[in-house]
């Protein structure tokens, strides 16, 4: 999948996609900044087996949000340590998680 591409998150039956309502990017079912908690829980899911795939779709929506919220407000535009932090601090220890409970381990992996 490619930064391009969208991800199929939220097609569990039951759950709307948790996508990225633009160019204000907020979620379109829960209005809170995205990718919000449903995302980042179903993407995890569905890149368990690829957390560079991950970091990659998520690096390219990082760089859309950048220029769709730099144009909202040219000004003082978006903060880019807020933005990493949105967008792919969560990715690596979000994914170990979900492997291990993939994989039938309730308890969370040690931290590095």
């Amino acid at each position: 999948m490619t930064s391009d591409q969208p991800s199929s998150q939220g097609t569990s039956p039951g759950i709307g996609p948790h996508t990225p309502q633009r160019p204000i990017w907020l979620c379109r079912i829960c209005a809170v900044a995205w990718p919000c908690l449903g995302a980042r829980s179903l993407l995890s899911v569905e890149f368990a087996a690829d957390p560079t795939g991950l970091s990659c779709y998520l690096a390219g929506q990082l760089q859309a949000a950048m220029v769709d919220l730099s144009a909202l407000n040219p000004d003082s535009g978006p903060d880019p340590v807020a933005l990493h932090t949105r967008f792919l601090a969560w990715v690596r220890p979000r994914v170990a998680i979900t492997r291990a409970r993939l994989d039938g381990d309730p308890s969370p992996p040690p931290r590095a």
